[in-house]
Parts: structure tokens; C-alpha cells; sequence
């Protein structure tokens, strides 16, 4: 006996609110005897973050929603295998291969990452692959074996990295393609390539409207010390690698056009010296010191970020009232002193969400912070780590318990 088309539709609907009901979750124990068409989780990567956001902060807890580090995959150490949020199973390895440039000894390499046992029909898994010199990004629909090209190194450094450390691997939490895309406006910044300073001229006249023009040569001035006088201030502009890259960041936010100044001070014989912090000392700790214009000068030029240096002398009337005793004084009280890592972020970010402007976050913050730890543990445990002890009066190095920590504080102090 036929049926009648409103028969026929209104079994495809009580089909369709049947397969919702177990892809919700809803269905107990019915929904473990089949491979559920989809869970609401699943449509949150094609969501915008704005939405996708909460309703992950509402099904899970603050730290379910930073990048989970999976391990990292270099030829010496074989394959990784881990449980993914969408393949249960996965399984990657990376091999080199011969690059695209004319440099033979440089080469690239083939990452290449099998993905199978997916709990659903329509669910996706989002992965970060990062060195200290580059960021990319990839998503799987699909159970196969999928590759990913990084056609040439970067450099000799990245190389030897890859070889030593691999490729750090993330696997990042549903619905955060909008985030995704925010960090690959983000972690390129920090890499000491041209390719990082490229990003972060593009990135300061992007958000910034600040653009650099290139001078004519020669680039480098020479200067006078007889023409420099005390409280002349050094105006310093990094635009590659780590100080880049958070000089770039800290002029966004704060709305200046230096991300690090120095000023300078000549003593009673004459002699040309110039204080700041950030100065590196022979056991490789940043502190604050007052060095000799000549060692200060021949550092800018060595120094790999491509500094861009302003010499701006002082008004001829507030020089007249700069007080050259006090600065000596004041300047050898803290010579000596810590750089004040536990300082530099808070003195920004002093706000739970009001002190991001876009596309940066704090879901992006964390996200940086989290695979930076991975990538450069040294930098990253000076940056946020000590930040972080120095409020919770801890003294905790992994950065996962410090935001527990954190987070317990504010919730139950």
C-alpha cells in the first residue's frame, strides 16, 4: 500500500529529530550502539569563534580550550600516534626531501599524518604545526593519510631544529577556526626571517595604519658621541624574531611607535654611556645596566631583530634643566636590577577582556602562550612564567598548572 507524501514526510522528520536526539547526546545508551551522524560539537568550527565560543565555554572548562600539545615528529624519532577530538587514531611522521630553492643543503620536508576511527560522520580535527620559524595550520574531514609540504627550510637554524626538536604538533579544540586564523596574524611576527619581518611591517600597517619606508643608503649613520648630550633619548624599533615580535604586539596595544628606548648619559670625563633595560650580561641574564656608547652602538648593529634606531636630542630648554647628578645616581641604584619579565605583560594586559583589541583575544592570548611554552620553553618561562609565580606567590614551571592556579584563585579568593 503506498503512502501519502505527508506520511512519507513526517517519517523523514521523526527520522531526523531521532538522529539529532542521539547526536545531541541524548540518547543514553542507544547512542553507543551506532556511529552517531553528528554532536553538536562538530558544527562549531563552521560557526563564527563569537558563537562558537560560549557555547564551548559552556560545555567545558577553561582549560579543555587550550591547544593540547600531541608531541613532536622528526625523522630520528620515527612515528607519534594519539587519540585526536574527532580520529581516535592518528598517526604522524615526517621525512626530508630535497627543497625548492637553489640552496642543495637546505632542503624541506614532508609531514605526513594518517587519520582514522572518527566517533562521527561529520566531526573534523583542527592541528597547528609549528617551528620557531614558522606557523601553519591544517584540518581533517576525512579518515586517510594526508601530507603536509613545507617546501624549504627556512634557513640553516630551522634545519638543524627540526632535526634536534622536530615539528611541534597542536591539536586545537572545536570552533576555533576564527581563533586559527587570528594566530596566523600572530605567531609569524616571531620568527627571525625575512618572512617574519615582512609579517610584522604588514601586520603594524594593518592594525596600526604605521608604515616603514625604506631609506635610501647608506642605513647605517655615523654618529658623533661630541654631538650627543645626556637625556637624549634612543628610540628602538625591533621588526623580526622574539623581540620583535612582541615589540610589534606591545606597539599595538599600547598605541606608541617604539617598542624599546634607551637614553643617554655622559659622566664627568666626557665619556658617552648609554642606560636601558634588556641588556644581556656575560651568564645570559637581561638586566639593567649602563654600558659604554661605543659596545652599545656596535650590539644594535649585530643585533638579528633589524632595529630601527631615533636618536632624538633633547629641547635646548629641557636640557637646560636635566639633572645629569640625579640620573647618575638614579641610573647606578639599578644597574645590576632584572630586565622585570614579571612586569612587562601585566603592565598591559591588566583587564580580564577590555585590553585586546582585534582579532586578539584571550582565548588567542592563551593559545600563544600555550604553544610558545612548547616551542621556546626558555623565553616562554621568563615572559609569562614568572609573571605568573610572582602573582600567585608560587614557583611552578608548567604553565598548564599555573593556569589552574590562576583560575582557582579568582574563582574561590
Amino acid at each position: 500500500m503506498s503512502k501519502s507524501p505527508q506520511t512519507t514526510l513526517s517519517f523523514l522528520l521523526s527520522a531526523f529529530v531521532l538522529l539529532c536526539f542521539l547526536g545531541l547526546g541524548f540518547g543514553s545508551i542507544y547512542a553507543e550502539a551506532l556511529k552517531l551522524p553528528f554532536r553538536v560539537n562538530d558544527v562549531l568550527p563552521v560557526l563564527p569563534h563569537q558563537i562558537s565560543w560560549p557555547v564551548l565555554n559552556n560545555f567545558h572548562g577553561a582549560v579543555d580550550l587550550l591547544p593540547y600539545f600531541v608531541g613532536s615528529v622528526s625523522p630520528k624519532n620515527g612515528s607519534i600516534q594519539w587519540k585526536g577530538a574527532c580520529f581516535y587514531e592518528n598517526e604522524a611522521r615526517l621525512d626530508f626531501i630535497q627543497g625548492d630553492r637553489d640552496q642543495p643543503d637546505l632542503g624541506g620536508g614532508v609531514l605526513y599524518l594518517k587519520t582514522s576511527a572518527a566517533h562521527s560522520w561529520t566531526c573534523m580535527d583542527l592541528y597547528v604545526f609549528a617551528t620557531p620559524y614558522r606557523v601553519t595550520w591544517d584540518y581533517y574531514f576525512s579518515a586517510r593519510e594526508h601530507t603536509l609540504k613545507f617546501k624549504s627550510w627556512e634557513e640553516a637554524a630551522e634545519l638543524e631544529y627540526v632535526k634536534q626538536h622536530g615539528v611541534s604538533v597542536f591539536l586545537m579544540p572545536s570552533g576555533m577556526l576564527g581563533t586559527l586564523h587570528s594566530l596566523m596574524d600572530v605567531l609569524p611576527l616571531f620568527s627571525n626571517t625575512a618572512w617574519g619581518q615582512n609579517a610584522n611591517l604588514a601586520f603594524l600597517k594593518k592594525h596600526m595604519g604605521a608604515t616603514f619606508e625604506k631609506r635610501p643608503q647608506p642605513w647605517r649613520e655615523i654618529i658623533n658621541p661630541d654631538d650627543v648630550h645626556s637625556g637624549d633619548f634612543l628610540a628602538v624599533s625591533k621588526i623580526r624574531g622574539r623581540w620583535g615580535g612582541f615589540e610589534t604586539l606591545e606597539k599595538w596595544v599600547t598605541g606608541a611607535f617604539a617598542g624599546h628606548t634607551a637614553v643617554c648619559l655622559k659622566d664627568e670625563m666626557g665619556n658617552l654611556w648609554v642606560g636601558e633595560s634588556g641588556h644581556e650580561n656575560e651568564k645570559g641574564e637581561e638586566i639593567i645596566a649602563v654600558i659604554p656608547w661605543d659596545e652599545w652602538w656596535d650590539l644594535s648593529l649585530k643585533d638579528s631583530s633589524n632595529p630601527q634606531i631615533a636618536l632624538l636630542p633633547l629641547h635646548p630648554d629641557v636640557r637646560a634643566r636635566f639633572n645629569n647628578t640625579a640620573a647618575w645616581e638614579y641610573a647606578r641604584s639599578m644597574s645590576g636590577k632584572p630586565y622585570g619579565y614579571h612586569n612587562m605583560i601585566f603592565s598591559w594586559i591588566d583587564t580580564i577582556a577590555d585590553n585586546y583589541p582585534p582579532p586578539l583575544d584571550a582565548h588567542l592570548v592563551i593559545s600563544v602562550m600555550s604553544m610558545w611554552t612548547r616551542v621556546q620553553p626558555t623565553y616562554a618561562a621568563n615572559m609569562w612564567n614568572e609573571a605568573l609565580n610572582k602573582r600567585l606567590g608560587t614557583e611552578v614551571s608548567v604553565l598548564i598548572y599555573l593556569f589552574i592556579l590562576f583560575f582557582l584563585k579568582s574563582v574561590f579568593v
